[in-house]
């Protein structure tokens, strides 16, 4: 099967492209960006993948706050552009999506599957939401993946890494570290996602999907486990959202059921314990 991935060069992308099994055209924003449909129709038009996979957003949080153009530009009009491109190509899209579609729900805590009624937050989540539904109306042949706290070895474009890199990186430094400890979700390695997505491609089974690790944590209770599994100490204290006071909204609650591929029986999800000590063994060893 021959594919082409959006976004190849973040840490989602570099592990997919790894994984495919057939030809993967990695595509970076300076080859195609979302904001330029042009240079995207183009690209697709000369590659002429079976399945495009989108790898690409906006993923800055807060920044959507006082950037909303910038932010619904990559995760609604750019995935609505794309979505027309590959349903002309006669191309599947797989695209992925985020937890923080969810958390209106303020008392909410127990999972949420693909049939619970989404409500946003934060512009972030809500330039996502745009983009899922413009997609599913224009390209009938899709994979959404919703998913949550993304953590592997090519870091998060931009950021200057992931959650786990910042962690340990600060507790080397000697950096108190004053984590939010009421906001819950499910950390997950893009090794495995990864791998759970490949094994998905090959089927017909379109539609919306919920893809993470199992198990569910705090912020705090997830930098606990990495200083834990790290072997390292940590100036460690637990803080409210509010005493964070982050410009964007979090969910206090975006536990994601998977249920639904689960059904599938393909390739099985480990909880985020195991896919963390997987991870550091992985960064330790490179």
């Amino acid at each position: 099967m021959k594919y082409a991935v959006l976004g190849a060069n973040g840490q989602l992308g570099r592990d997919l492209c790894a994984r495919l099994s057939g030809q993967a055209a990695p595509l970076t924003r300076e080859q195609a960006d979302l904001t330029h449909p042009e240079s995207v129709r183009q690209v697709l038009a000369e590659l002429r993948p079976e399945v495009l996979i989108n790898c690409a957003a906006f993923n800055f949080v807060d920044r959507a706050e006082t950037e909303p153009a910038a932010a619904f530009a990559v995760n609604t009009t750019g995935v609505r552009d794309l979505a027309v491109v590959c349903h002309e190509l006669g191309c599947t899209l797989v695209h992925f999506s985020t937890d923080y579609v969810f958390g209106l729900d303020d008392g909410r805590r127990t999972p949420y599957a693909e049939s619970d009624a989404p409500g946003p937050l934060n512009v972030y989540g809500a330039s996502k939401l745009a983009g899922e539904y413009l997609l599913r109306s224009c390209c009938p042949k899709h994979f959404i993946i919703r998913t949550c706290g993304l953590f592997g070895v090519g870091g998060s474009g931009g950021k200057g890494g992931n959650f786990v890199t910042t962690m340990l990186r600060l507790a080397a430094a000697g950096k108190p570290l004053r984590v939010v400890a009421d906001q819950v979700c499910t950390p997950t390695y893009t090794v495995d996602l990864a791998n759970a997505v490949a094994a998905l491609l090959p089927t017909d089974h379109y539609g919306l999907y919920h893809i993470t690790n199992t198990q569910a944590c705090s912020w705090y209770e997830f930098a606990r486990a990495i200083f834990d599994q790290a072997g390292l100490r940590a100036d460690l204290t637990p803080i409210t959202s509010a005493d964070y006071a982050a410009a964007a909204r979090r969910p206090a609650y975006s536990v994601l059921t998977t249920d639904r591929y689960a059904r599938l029986n393909l390739f099985p999800l480990r909880s985020w314990t195991e896919a963390l000590a997987a991870y550091l063994l992985r960064i330790e060893s490179q």
